[in-house]
């Protein structure tokens, strides 16, 4: 798994990286020869909608989304269960939303095409089936071992102060 959230890792930089070449090249172009090309503008954006969604990814498995601890920190840890319990819940509840809506999208944006590049705006929109379902199977493990009583204190509170944290989530998980 962890060679598997590497790669994904890779394929986000490259993409980040795509990006700011596209852009830079425009901004150049356009600054210094009046003239750019279109087709970037429109594959940073298609990029920049595969690096969010896939980037959330990888931001839940490492818990380094925002999230306020201040009321589970004051409770017990039944309390912190009960809490990681109902997140967890409402998070598989939003990611079957986010899967059925993007589900019932489908036929209107595989026939859609792009402007530019005309590609099926389904390539695009896509990446919501593989941001949806991963979050949720993240979820839904996270769930399961709450309910079986199974998940570490340091899990039921997953927030964290300065961006080294969640480092030491991802060599917990190594460890394991």
């Amino acid at each position: 798994m962890n060679r598997l959230f590497q790669a994904i890792e890779a394929l986000l930089a490259l993409l980040l990286a795509a990006m700011v070449v596209m852009v830079f090249g425009n901004v150049v172009l356009r600054y210094a020869f009046n003239s750019g090309i279109v087709v970037s503008e429109e594959l940073s954006r298609v990029f920049f909608v595969w690096v969010t969604f896939i980037g959330a990814v990888v931001a839940m498995r490492d818990g380094s989304h925002l999230g306020m601890d201040t009321l589970v920190r004051a409770l017990s840890r039944r309390g912190r269960i009960v809490c990681c319990v109902l997140s967890q819940s409402l998070i598989l509840i939003c990611c079957a939303m986010l899967f059925r809506g993007t589900w019932l999208q489908r036929e209107v944006n595989a026939s859609t095409l792009a402007p530019v590049t005309e590609i099926p705006m389904i390539w695009v929109y896509g990446v919501v089936y593989l941001s949806a379902t991963g979050i949720g199977l993240h979820a839904l493990v996270k769930l399961w071992r709450a309910v079986t009583g199974r998940i570490l204190d340091s899990e039921l509170l997953e927030t964290s102060e300065s961006e080294e944290l969640p480092q030491v989530h991802i060599a917990e998980r190594a460890d394991r």
